[in-house]
């Protein structure tokens, strides 16, 4: 590789990660504007458990303390915040009696839908000048970089 090449490279790394820190700071923000929608005392972290049981249904606390990569006791401070909310709730796992399955109340799933419905909004504003095409080619671009990341 050329020097200008590597130094190109260089810049455009140093882009990317510039840009890479704007979004998580914006992320940030509107994940806590979230979290609030929900209920006032809800932590931006705890926003990510509800959103996901709401995508993906109700699951034992170690699926969720491997899916967001933080250790059980994390997950289960997390829960019995929420479930002191009255935002989850916890049944017998069906395939297994002495296991536990976290679920969204019906209030919190109806909280969370509408929250989610909001943020595609906002999401659809926001981007409303961009094409198709744009939307796509950032889609794909960021499922790339989501693949190198995992």
């Amino acid at each position: 590789m050329s020097e200008q090449a590597g130094d190109e490279r260089a810049e455009a790394l140093e882009g990317i990660e510039h840009e890479l820190r704007t979004i998580v700071r914006h992320s940030k923000r509107l994940v806590a504007d979230r979290a609030a929608q929900i209920h006032p005392e809800v932590l931006p972290a705890s926003y990510y458990l509800l959103a996901w049981l709401g995508e993906h249904g109700p699951a034992r606390g170690t699926a969720l303390a491997c899916e967001f990569g933080v250790d059980k006791a994390a997950i289960s401070r997390h829960v019995r915040h929420l479930f002191d909310l009255g935002l989850v709730e916890r049944a017998p796992d069906p395939e297994d009696g002495r296991a536990h399955l976290i679920a969204l109340t019906p209030k919190a799933a109806a909280m969370v839908s509408s929250a989610v419905a909001e943020r595609r909004a906002t999401w659809g504003m926001l981007l409303g000048e961009w094409s198709v095409d744009d939307l796509a080619t950032l889609n794909r671009l960021l499922g790339r970089l989501n693949e190198t990341l995992d």
